[in-house]
């Protein structure tokens, strides 16, 4: 029955990082930003690439972490709706890295989304260090409760099991 609520989980930061996407290259486009455009359109090939490095090495979904932020960096200083990208990217740094280098860069791609935001805007103003800093909290405490939940179905999931020979049903404890 927990699962449901983590396949969920699990699925919310990529369709909201293809919808912000979307909407950013759809903007972009009808301004007439055809590089930057095209740009949104790689970023999210790559990003949907995601899914099926999933089961790979660690150098393999670290390449493909690397190019994300490299292509979301360039997006985000190239038009300021792309800034935005970086939070639902935040949970494939909680996702991919271990905890140690997922917080690491959970605090770097909240400052780089932050000052990218106030170059756009001219200016550091409090909303903009505010409001990142807590969307990197929300995420961080979103990824760490998903992860618990994993590991404690998980848990259960060894805990009991069929006995030799024994019917669907009959679970015991081990």
């Amino acid at each position: 029955m927990m699962d449901i609520p983590l396949r969920l989980l699990k699925w919310a930061a990529p369709v909201t990082a293809c919808v912000l996407l979307a909407i950013d290259v759809v903007g972009a486009w009808r301004d007439g930003r055809t590089a930057v455009a095209v740009g949104g359109v790689l970023l999210g090939l790559v990003y949907a690439a995601g899914p099926a490095i999933e089961g790979r090495r660690r150098f393999a979904r670290g390449l493909w972490l690397g190019l994300v932020t490299s292509g979301w960096a360039v997006l985000a200083v190239a038009a300021p709706p792309f800034v935005w990208l970086a939070f639902p990217l935040l949970f494939a740094y909680l996702h991919v890295l271990p905890l140690w280098a997922a917080m690491f860069g959970v605090a770097v791609l909240t400052s780089a989304a932050t000052l990218a935001a106030a170059w756009h805007a001219g200016e550091l103003a409090v909303p903009l260090l505010v409001g990142p800093g807590v969307a990197a909290l929300v995420v961080t405490l979103l990824a760490l409760a998903c992860r618990a939940l994993r590991a404690e179905m998980e848990r259960r999931h060894h805990e009991y099991e069929l006995p030799p020979g024994g019917r669907a049903g009959r679970a015991v404890r081990r």
